[in-house]
């Protein structure tokens, strides 16, 4: 089991942002990532789609021998992780926005939440907000129309900027002072903000958390990969350009192979 790999899937390129803390934390993992492009973004589409998806790629992954599964993404976290578990014996962490650590350090007392719709419309959603930000002012903001410009790989785009400051200039005006990204795409995204954002807004994502948590429960199944074993693979399959995806993947330094594949 130590020498099976991690799987990961997202529904696109947003995920790596979570494998890139994945490789920094688990040198010594190998891992198998799906992008599950082709149907991004999962953020429009109705909780059963979801599901769906959400069973279609962890079927995969199983196939790939994974002994782990990080759902690299938060809609398909806040709407199909519980039936994940339920339904499979192998472990799965999931990701929710990072709320707790922004309610805990505002000095405002007023944080944004930048997330998809099946995010922010979720009950997982609703109860972790309910729990950890008692008192505190959420601004909660869909980001309509992200996720597909970053899989068009328009991050710079005179189109991305006019959404951003649609989205962001309102928290600012609301005296926001962390803002919470409720995607993995939208990391992509954090040189942009900034130039947006004043100074003292802090950007959360949940990337090292994941990672953190992934190591916590391999160490605590005996499932780590042993150390320096130099068998570590690195596989990406996407229903999409694996160019896209190789041009996220530019500050890499390990070997990795990009496959396309129908699924």
């Amino acid at each position: 089991m130590n020498l099976q790999p991690i799987g990961i899937f997202d529904s696109g390129v947003g995920g790596t942002s979570i494998w890139k803390e994945l490789r920094r934390t688990l040198p010594d993992e190998s891992m198998v990532y799906l992008a599950d492009s082709a149907n991004a973004p999962y953020g429009e589409r109705s909780p059963h789609e979801i599901l769906k998806l959400c069973i279609k790629n962890t079927e995969l992954l199983l196939e790939k021998d994974c002994k782990l599964i990080v759902v690299a993404c938060n809609t398909a976290t806040t709407n199909a992780i519980a039936y994940l578990r339920d339904n499979y014996s192998l472990p799965f962490i999931g990701i929710e926005p990072a709320i707790k650590p922004a309610a805990l350090n505002t000095s405002s007392g007023v944080i944004g939440v930048l997330a998809t719709r099946g995010t922010l419309s979720s009950e997982l959603f609703a109860r972790t907000s309910g729990n950890f930000a008692a008192g505190i002012r959420v601004i909660e903001q869909f980001g309509d129309g992200l996720v597909p410009l970053i899989e068009a790989g328009k991050i710079h785009s005179e189109e991305m900027t006019i959404l951003l400051h649609q989205y962001l200039d309102p928290m600012i005006e609301k005296g926001i002072d962390h803002l919470v990204l409720g995607c993995t795409h939208y990391p992509y995204l954090i040189d942009r903000m900034k130039s947006i954002l004043p100074e003292d807004v802090k950007i959360i994502d949940s990337g090292q958390a994941v990672a953190r948590q992934t190591k916590r429960v391999l160490e605590a199944q005996n499932a780590l990969a042993p150390a320096n074993d130099n068998q570590v693979s690195l596989k990406f399959y996407t229903n999409a350009d694996k160019e896209l995806l190789r041009s996220f993947l530019n500050d890499v330094n390990d070997p990795f192979e990009i496959i396309e594949l129908d699924f």
